[in-house]
């Protein structure tokens, strides 16, 4: 997908007060909004204005958006770097004027279909009592946190107009406890940790949404969990015995004769914790050793002469 410079779209500096991309979206709508414009891609141009004006004007998507950094080009290919958005803390709203249907996957990459913030201004309001509104971050944890259950200090980053309409970024620490079993997609909610309440008013709460970081040994799809273990060519072949890590602690694990590579161990309730726990699978992955001097050199050569084997048989070549 094709990265968008939004402010360039808008025609504006990425250092812009929201006075300013408030006038060039003006301008350049009138220019090309469909019903007047004369411009052959007026349409197009159009749907872009609305998508960049949707994310520059909210000061908490602007704040994401511009935590991707400056050093990307307009139409360069893009992915959104694992985590980017994490411990950004929004409030709810969703959109304000734009149908959703008519953003670009790359919005839809970075905020979803529904927008992450939005329409929320920052200003109080009236001056009767009102209950602070509810705020929103997703944050990343050990998949052993899970297993275990977890006390950790989680630090939130939040946006605020600072006095020359600029958006600023301000962070806050807070202690979260990790239920065990929590599955990736699910949020804990923390009462009274949102948006602070107005005229004596209670807080909102703090929803967050839970995704674990990327793990060197296991990845988790749903309750289940999958291990790839390297094992020798001689355990697949002839069966083993051997250690194997698990996210609470290694264990024995027992190989079968004749194991391919790609082969599944199940050790059953071993994956995320729950009424019903997820299973734990091990996918065997053959491990060669290196032919890395001349007595091993010499066991392949051994090897070949001993087995005559055709890994390419059944290829009809």
């Amino acid at each position: 997908m094709e990265y968008k410079d939004y402010y360039k779209i808008l025609g504006v500096e990425r250092t812009a007060d929201q006075e300013s991309i408030k006038r060039s979206y003006r301008k350049l709508a009138r220019k090309y909004h469909p019903d007047v414009s004369k411009e052959a891609d007026a349409e197009e141009k159009f749907k872009e204005l609305n998508e960049a004006y949707e994310v520059l004007k909210d000061p908490e998507k602007r704040a994401a958006y511009d935590q991707l950094g400056a050093n990307w080009q307009a139409g360069q290919d893009f992915r959104p770097p694992p985590g980017w958005d994490q411990g950004f803390e929004f409030h709810g709203g969703g959109y304000t004027q734009v149908d959703p249907e008519h953003f670009s996957d790359f919005f839809e990459s970075l905020f979803g279909r529904g927008g992450f913030g939005g329409g929320r201004g920052f200003s109080q309001g009236g001056r009767s009592a009102r209950r602070g509104e509810n705020t929103h971050a997703k944050i990343l944890i050990d998949v052993e946190d899970s297993y275990q259950g977890a006390t950790r200090t989680i630090t939130l980053r939040h946006s605020e107009l600072s006095a020359d309409g600029r958006p600023q970024i301000r962070e806050r620490s807070i202690n979260v406890k990790i239920p065990k079993g929590i599955a990736p997609g699910q949020q804990i909610r923390l009462s009274g940790q949102g948006e602070a309440g107005f005229g004596g008013a209670e807080a909102g709460d703090l929803y967050l949404e839970v995704e674990f970081k990327p793990h060197a040994l296991y990845h988790v799809d749903g309750k289940t969990v999958y291990l790839d273990l390297p094992v020798a060519p001689w355990e697949a072949a002839l069966g083993a015995t051997v250690r194997a890590p698990t996210p609470i602690g290694p264990v024995d694990l027992r190989i079968p004769p004749n194991s391919r590579a790609g082969s599944k161990l199940r050790l059953k309730g071993r994956g995320l914790p729950a009424k019903e726990p997820g299973d734990l699978f091990v996918v065997l992955q053959i491990a060669l050793p290196p032919a890395d001097s001349e007595a091993a050199k010499n066991a392949y050569r051994q090897m070949e002469q001993a087995f005559k084997f055709e890994p390419r048989a059944g290829l009809g070549v």
